[in-house]
Formats: C-alpha cells, structure tokens, sequence
C-alpha cells in the first residue's frame, strides 16, 4: 500500500492547502470549499473549487507514472506494426501546461472542452486549472439509447479534431463527458506530429471501442461512416488489438474488427 500511495504521488494536506493558497492569491479569490473528486488518480490529484473551477495537481511521482505509462504504450503500439507516437513529460509543469494548450488546440477547431484557465508550478507541483462542468457525465454513465444519440456527435467532434491536424490520444468512455445536453473532450494526450496519422487512426479505433459495449458493434461503425472512409476504418482496425490490451478499455475486439472487414468488403 505505501508502495501504491508513494507511485500515485498522493498529497499530504498542509501542501495542498498551500497550493489553494496560491490558487486564492493568484485570483484575488478567498477559496471556501476544496472537494477532492473519488477515482483511481494516478497522473494527478483533482479537486473541484468552489464549485467553479477544475484543478488537477500533479507531482513529480504523477509525471513519473506519466512516463512509465507512455513507454508502456508505445511499446503497445508495436503490436500494430507502427513505431510509438506518444511523447512523454520531463516534469509535472510540463504535464500540466501540454494540457491546457490541449484544450485550447480543441476549443479553437470548434469541438468542445472546458475553458482552459492557466497552468502554474508552485514549488515542484504542476497546477492546471480548468472550467468546472457541473453535473456532468462520461460516456459511460449514458443509457444506450443516449448513447447511441450522441455517438454521431463524438464521430464529428473527432474528426473535426483531426481534420484540423490534431489527435487526442487517450481517447476512452471518461474522456467524453456529456453537460447540458453537449459533448466534451478531455484528457487529450501528447502525439507526436510526425506520426498524427496512425494517432488519428488510434483514435478512431478508441472511439469505437468506447461506444461497442453500448450500443454494438455494427451501430458504432454505422455511427462512424458518417465521418469516416472505409480505408479510415480499416487504417483503425489494426489498432483494436493494441487497444483491447488497455486495462482501461472493454469491449468485443473480434466483433468491432469483424464488423469493419464486413464494411470493407
């Protein structure tokens, strides 16, 4: 367990506070009440701050784990045949400030993000600060029939995203969150650009991979024509494989490969 709580990079309080304090000087702000969301966090603490604001604070163990993951990952991504395109941080400031400029590539081609506010160190803590979304839900906590209603949506923001020349990276069910009635992306990753082909295919093998569960194999790909060519799905097919060994995604890999073969043919 102390093994497990040093690699989360957990917090002690008395550093927190000091973060919330730096946090209410740096906006002129006296902070009332920090809440610490639930979840297995281990690139980041998050808290929501007086219910306004969304901050993540990362330490160096986060930025560590950060690394270890992306290595893992690009290893993973030789079982596609294609050299890895995750790029990895060299500190936790570095983690946050690549986030906030994320949000920003996204909310600039149109898709939709939570307003990026600012990303600080303070001390050796990385600090990313965020719209707060209240009363939102992932992908995954929608029925299926809301999903399946969205599923269109989450195709044409991701080409829109890709279209403009970007890729997401870590695109998964709780990196999709549904507020208001609109669909968001967060937690987009670091890709390299050399290699934004393979990670926009890798994206769209995520996307699929989000939505099978729900509503099927054949709707998600039906949902996926609407934006996507045959060759594009069958570009995303190689990665269904890299993407069923992510302990982070579960669905029915022969089922989504089969389907898109079935469209190919």
């Amino acid at each position: 367990m102390a093994v497990r709580r040093f690699v989360r990079g957990r917090i002690e309080w008395p550093r927190l506070e000091a973060v919330c304090r730096e946090f209410a000087a740096r906006y002129d702000e006296s902070v009332v009440r920090v809440e610490f969301l639930d979840g297995d966090n281990w690139l980041s603490t998050p808290c929501v701050v007086d219910e306004r604001w969304f901050v993540k604070v990362i330490t160096p163990q986060n930025a560590l784990v950060h690394a270890l993951f992306t290595a893992g990952r690009n290893l993973g991504v030789f079982s596609s045949g294609t050299e890895g395109f995750f790029e990895r941080f060299d500190s936790p400031v570095e983690m946050a400030e690549h986030e906030l400029d994320a949000t920003r590539r996204i909310r600039a081609v149109g898709v939709n993000a939570p307003e990026p506010i600012e990303a600080f160190a303070h001390e050796e803590l990385g600090v990313l600060v965020l719209e707060y979304l209240p009363d939102f839900r992932t992908l995954a906590d929608l029925t299926q029939t809301e999903t399946a209603t969205f599923a269109p949506t989450l195709f044409a923001s991701l080409g829109r995203l890709h279209g403009a020349g970007f890729g997401h990276g870590d695109l998964r069910a709780e990196n999709v969150l549904v507020a208001d009635g609109e669909l968001y992306f967060i937690d987009a990753t670091s890709v390299r650009a050399d290699a934004i082909a393979d990670a926009r295919s890798y994206d769209l093998a995520c996307a699929l991979a989000a939505l099978e569960p729900a509503i099927g194999a054949r709707a998600a790909v039906d949902a996926a024509v609407g934006r996507y060519t045959i060759e594009e799905l069958l570009a995303a097919r190689e990665f269904i494989g890299f993407v069923d060994m992510r302990p982070d995604h579960d669905f029915d890999a022969a089922l989504l490969r089969g389907e898109i073969e079935k469209r190919a043919a």
